[in-house]
């Protein structure tokens, strides 16, 4: 792939710098502080916001997830408006999102995909039928399940519970856990606090 020079570099590129730059200001951190997030360099930072260097795509997704934002904002055609105290997402506008139960059949459609800086990850879940029985999930934080449809087999450490429409779970995330539909289509609604 030809090397572009600083003139040469095509108009989405020189985006790059100016939406990286615009969410840093957003996020109120310095650029020492995305470089400790990130693990890259202050200078390397700083060269990706001035355009003089174009990162390449899993440099960018690791900048992004520092900065809690998808790698599609960098590429938008325009910047958008970071609403800070409500974020309305109406069900045509529900997004899918992978995550690392998805290779497992389970699958996640966000509720709040347009609100920065939360602390909390609501989803629209759906369980598979069949499961690994040897893998378990575990992660930081805490969660909540209430479920929709379907009646769940769930399993939180050694408890194991059967879980139908209207039932709720709460539980620490860092304990392993798992879950599957019985019969049918089961969905609940996930929510995932980020004790840090």
């Amino acid at each position: 792939m030809p090397a572009f020079s600083h003139k040469q570099k095509p108009s989405g590129d020189l985006e790059i710098g100016e939406r990286l730059n615009h969410l840093r200001s957003e996020r109120k951190l310095t650029l020492d502080q995305l470089a400790a997030l990130t693990g890259f360099t202050k200078g390397y930072l700083s060269k990706i916001e001035s355009s003089k260097n174009v990162p390449p795509i899993s440099s960018l997704a690791r900048i992004a997830q520092a900065l809690d934002t998808d790698l599609p904002y960098f590429f938008q055609s325009s910047i958008p408006q970071l609403a800070e105290n409500v974020s309305v997402v109406r069900v045509l506008e529900r997004r899918a999102e992978i995550r690392g139960a998805s290779a497992f059949g389970y699958d996640y459609a966000s509720l709040a995909h347009k609100k920065r800086n939360k602390h909390m990850e609501p989803f629209v879940f759906t369980f598979p039928s069949l499961i690994d029985k040897h893998v378990f999930f575990e992660h930081e934080g805490e969660e909540f399940l209430f479920i929709l449809t379907g009646r769940v087999g769930f399993q939180v450490g050694t408890e194991k519970f059967i879980l139908e429409p209207g039932d709720s779970v709460y539980f620490d995330s860092r304990v392993p856990h798992k879950g599957h539909s019985m019969d049918g289509e089961a969905t609940a609604l996930v929510v995932i606090y980020h004790t840090q």
